[in-house]
Parts: C-alpha cells; sequence; structure tokens
C-alpha cells in the first residue's frame, strides 16, 4: 500500500462511486424539481400534501412543497436548502431556482454521458455564471422606491397564480403601503410587518392597521374597552409579590397571621399600582404574568393591561408606541412611556384581540387577512410574504427586469455567443447552461397549456429581432413586452437564482463518492486500527425516502 492507510468500511457500510455515485446524485436533484416543476408560473398547478395524521395542505409555493415532503436523500436536500436560501433572502423565486438546478443537472448529464470529464462541466458552467450580472443588466429597469405603481405590478407578479388573482390589486395596494410605512431609509425589517390570518369573510375584507394587533384580552372584564390618548408601558417581568433572595416556608397558625400576611401582599400589590397611577400609566403589556390580586387594582384605576404577550409583539409595541421595555414596575419611569391615540378591544371573528393604533408614526404595522376557508387563508398568506419580500428587495436594490421568461431568454442567447470565446471543452457546458435556461419559459408555457416549442421559437425570434423584453403571456400565449404588461421581478430575485442553482448543481457534480457509514477503521502502518469518525449515518436507499413523500403527490 506504500504507507497510505486501508480504509476499511463496516458490513453496515455502503459505497458508491464513480460513475454510479454521479448518476444516484443527479437522478435525486431531478426528482426534486420534476416534484415541484409543475406549481411554475402564474398558470402552475397546485400540490395537496398530506400527513401522517390526514391533514392536507394545499399549496403551489415551491419552497413549503419542499419543507413538508419526506425527503431523505442528502442530495435532494442540497437542493431543498436551494429553495430555502432564496426565501431567505429574497422571498420569491424557489421554484424557479430549483427547477433550474434540477436542469443544469440534466443537462450535464449528457455531457458525462460524452465523456466530457465533471470538473470541466463544473468549471464551465461557473464561466457561465460569471457572465450573467453583465449580460443581464442591459435588461435592467431602475424604479423609485416612490413609485407606487410599479411596486404594485411588482407585489401583483409575486402573488400572481397562488389563490389571490381576484383581490390582487387590493392586496398590493396594502402590500406596498406596509413595506413604505415601515421602510426607515433603505433598512426594511419584515418583522414589522405581521400578517395575522382570520377564517371568515371575504379576502377583499383584508385590512392594513397601521399600528399593533395584540393577539390577548384584557385581564379583567372591568377594565375600559377602549383608551383614547394612552400612555403605553412595556413590562418584561411579572406583577407579583416580591420574592425573597433564597427559599422559604410559612407556617401560620393563626388567623390574625394569615389576615397579616394578605394584608402585606395587597400592600405590595396597592405600591405597584399606585405607581402606575403617579406615571400616568393607562395601558400596561407585560410578557409575563400579572397576577389576580392586582388585575382587581388596576381596573378600578381604569388602566388596560395584557399578560403573556410574545415577544415579537412586544418589539412590534415598543417600535410603534416609542416605549421602552422594563423589567419590573419599580424600574419603570417616564422615559420608559409611549403613546398611542387609540388603544381597544375587539372582537375580531371568534377571538377578541388589543389594536393599539393612531400613533405619530407607525414603526411596525399589521395585516389582517380575511379568507373563507382555513385552506384559502394559508394559501394567500404565503402570497402574501413572498410580495412583501419581492417589494422589499425592489426597494432596497431599485431595479427589476421584466418576467415571463425574458431574462432566461435574453440569458440563453447571450450565453450561447460567449461559449464562441470559450476555449477547450468548457465551451460545452457553456452552451450546456445556455439550453438549461429555457427550461423557464418551456415550462412556463407548459404549464398554461400552450405548445413550449411553438413559445420558445417565438421568443428566440423576438429576442433576436432586438425585443429584449418579450416573454410570455400565460394567459394567451402571445409574445408581448413584458415592461408594458407589467410583468417585472426585482433584479436580485433573478441573479440570486440563477446562482444559487448554479452553486448547487456544481457541488453534486463534483462528487463522486458517496459513502453511507457508521465508524471507519483506518489501518495504520503497524498493522493496528484506529476508528475514524464517518459520514452521518443513514442508509442513501436510492430515493427511497424521498420517495415516500412525494407518492401522496405525483
Amino acid at each position: 500500500m506504500g504507507g497510505q492507510p486501508l480504509v476499511v468500511l463496516s458490513d453496515e457500510s455502503q459505497r458508491t462511486s464513480g460513475r454510479d455515485a454521479q448518476a444516484m446524485n443527479i437522478t435525486a436533484g431531478k426528482a426534486v424539481a420534476t416534484a415541484i416543476r409543475t406549481t411554475l408560473g402564474p398558470k402552475g398547478m397546485d400540490k395537496m400534501l398530506v400527513d401522517s395524521t390526514g391533514d392536507a395542505l394545499v399549496t403551489n409555493d415551491g419552497v413549503t412543497i419542499l419543507r413538508e415532503m419526506d425527503i431523505e436523500h442528502p442530495t435532494a436536500n442540497m437542493i431543498v436548502d436551494v429553495a430555502k436560501t432564496q426565501e431567505t433572502e429574497v422571498g420569491d423565486g424557489t421554484t424557479t431556482a430549483v427547477v433550474l438546478a434540477g436542469q443544469l443537472l440534466a443537462k450535464a448529464e449528457e455531457l458525462l454521458e460524452q465523456e466530457v470529464h465533471a470538473t470541466t462541466v463544473a468549471r464551465g458552467y461557473r464561466q457561465a455564471a460569471q457572465q450573467i450580472p453583465e449580460l443581464l443588466e442591459e435588461l435592467v429597469t431602475d424604479v423609485d422606491a416612490s413609485d407606487r405603481e410599479y411596486l404594485e405590478r411588482i407585489a401583483t407578479t409575486a402573488m400572481t397564480g397562488k389563490g389571490a388573482e381576484h383581490e390582487k390589486d387590493h392586496l398590493a395596494d396594502l402590500i406596498v403601503t406596509a413595506i413604505q410605512i415601515i421602510a426607515d431609509d433603505d433598512l426594511i425589517d419584515l418583522d414589522h410587518i405581521d400578517v395575522k390570518s382570520l377564517v371568515g369573510g371575504a379576502v377583499g375584507d383584508t385590512e392594513l392597521i397601521e399600528g399593533v394587533v395584540v393577539e390577548k384580552k384584557k385581564v379583567h372584564q372591568e377594565m375600559p374597552m377602549i383608551v383614547e390618548d394612552a400612555t403605553v408601558a412595556l413590562l418584561d417581568g411579572e406583577i407579583d409579590t416580591k420574592e425573597t433572595e433564597i427559599d422559604a416556608e410559612v407556617n401560620v397558625s393563626d388567623p390574625d397571621e394569615l389576615q397579616e400576611f394578605l394584608d402585606e401582599e395587597e400592600r405590595q400589590f396597592r405600591e405597584q399600582v399606585d405607581r402606575l397611577g403617579e406615571l400616568g400609566v393607562d395601558v400596561l403589556f407585560t410578557t409575563e404574568n400579572i397576577d389576580d390580586g392586582p388585575r382587581h387594582m388596576m381596573a378600578n384605576a381604569g388602566i388596560l393591561a395584557a399578560r403573556r404577550i410574545d415577544d415579537d409583539e412586544a418589539e412590534r409595541l415598543a417600535r410603534t408606541t416609542g416605549a421602552i421595555r422594563a423589567g419590573s414596575i419599580e424600574a419603570l419611569t417616564e422615559d420608559h412611556l409611549g403613546y398611542a391615540g387609540t388603544v381597544a378591544e375587539r372582537e375580531t371573528g371568534d377571538d377578541t384581540w388589543i389594536f393599539v393604533e393612531d400613533v405619530e408614526d407607525p414603526g411596525a404595522v399589521t395585516i389582517l387577512l380575511r379568507g373563507g376557508t382555513e385552506h384559502v387563508v394559508d394559501e394567500i398568506e404565503r402570497a402574501l410574504e413572498d410580495s412583501l419580500g419581492v417589494v422589499r428587495t425592489t426597494v432596497q436594490d431599485g431595479r427589476v427586469v421584466p418576467g415571463g421568461g425574458a431574462p432566461e431568454i435574453s440569458l440563453a442567447l447571450g450565453l450561447r455567443d460567449f461559449a464562441d470565446s470559450v476555449g477547450g471543452r468548457e465551451q460545452l457546458a457553456v452552451e450546456a447552461f445556455a439550453d438549461a435556461l429555457d427550461v423557464i419559459p418551456r415550462t412556463l408555457a407548459e404549464n398554461a397549456g400552450h405548445d413550449p416549442i411553438d413559445s420558445l421559437v417565438e421568443l428566440r425570434a423576438a429576442h433576436d429581432g432586438g425585443a429584449s423584453a418579450s416573454g410570455l403571456d400565460a394567459y394567451t400565449g402571445e409574445i408581448e413586452d413584458m415592461l408594458e404588461a407589467g410583468v417585472v421581478e426585482p433584479w436580485r430575485v433573478k441573479t440570486q437564482a440563477i446562482d444559487a442553482a448554479t452553486e448547487a448543481a456544481v457541488m453534486i457534480l463534483r462528487i463522486d463518492d458517496v459513502i453511507s457509514a457508521g465508524d471507519l477503521a483506518v489501518s495504520d502502518d503497524d498493522g493496528g486500527e484506529e476508528e475514524e469518525e464517518g459520514p452521518p449515518g443513514g442508509g442513501m436507499g436510492g430515493m427511497g425516502g424521498m420517495g415516500g413523500g412525494m407518492g401522496g403527490m405525483m
């Protein structure tokens, strides 16, 4: 062995190497892409995912489908990670990224069968990806953050095909308004937009609250239902009797002693409530508990209070009212207090929530989403989240590109021209990359019921003629100027999708050995053995683990 260590696998270990490993990994990647390919575009179909208890989820949101599927194959999970990263970074384009990654693997498989080495394919793919920003620059249109019309077009495009078409204009208006309210220069934190779903009513009843909605009731029925010009306090501590620094047990042997104990407890409560009165507090929110004793006292003092609110709600309240969170009533000062024009308890469907509104500069907003059924509300909520993400990205970057497959066709044509300047077999990989990009407009046509070949031919002809914004109208099947039609996408959504798909495909192609094992034994030169921990266990099982999750969908 020339002094090299000998790797000895246990009987339970499985090893696949060379072309077999590459073929297995490519198959896994393509299977994930195939699972969600029919959901792409405004005419994409839905998937129903049924769990072990019989609960069903109906959606065409790519990342949601992949999260809910029972996928065990590690290579398939790499493709799932592409969708998750796309969702985290830009909020939309998850299906595009996964479908493109699957097609890059399919085109790479053809080159491998032609004896083109995987390293060569990977190098060619990276060269092609490096050209994308420059080629895409020709399609970019600048958007001003104050241009509501354009932002609403982007919001509408992101929601199209996700169950919200009939009210997309109304929802787009709410989304753009929400983004513009919480925008702090170039910083837009979507955590400051709270989407609350209510089953009942129509989607058109969805409303935007310029403030915070707390999913709690007041702690005492005698407290006021509504407080105008409210002074607001936020606490992170309990309102209870003070605890001793050490554990102690109190034995009461006389009724008078018990009364003294209760009187002392009441005195402490009274001091706390009097402190709130001295500060002029009208409304109190705490993330912890409020004891029974002070609740009645607060009600008598005309204070509206809510307990055990979520930390996220507390943050939004602080941002909206200007209040500063304090650890206890004793630590509370006038500098901690905030303001709200109206704090009111209202019935919302089957629940009762507290609305904090009418503030000078709301730093947080709430979208109350309505819908006829739980499935409808859940799907539209996912559409809203995608739309919020792309509008935020657009406001931050100020750049959009046409939709409808226009960027992919334009990029494919540019890469084919670039391939002529690439030497060696990498040229074949660049051309394969260009061919892979065609999967997006072709899939848009297929899912809309149009002939994909005719659509591709017409798109290429339009782009060859200089109409670089030409894309497919999925509803009519016609080739139109997407900028004039208002079908646009954020520039960063497109570049992120292509970058993520490329990196995933290259990583998978470079794997030529798959070992599923527990501990490996490495033989040393002296003939002894030392244990070496192997890769994470769990048999590869082909696509077995994944197939189980997909079986109910396909």
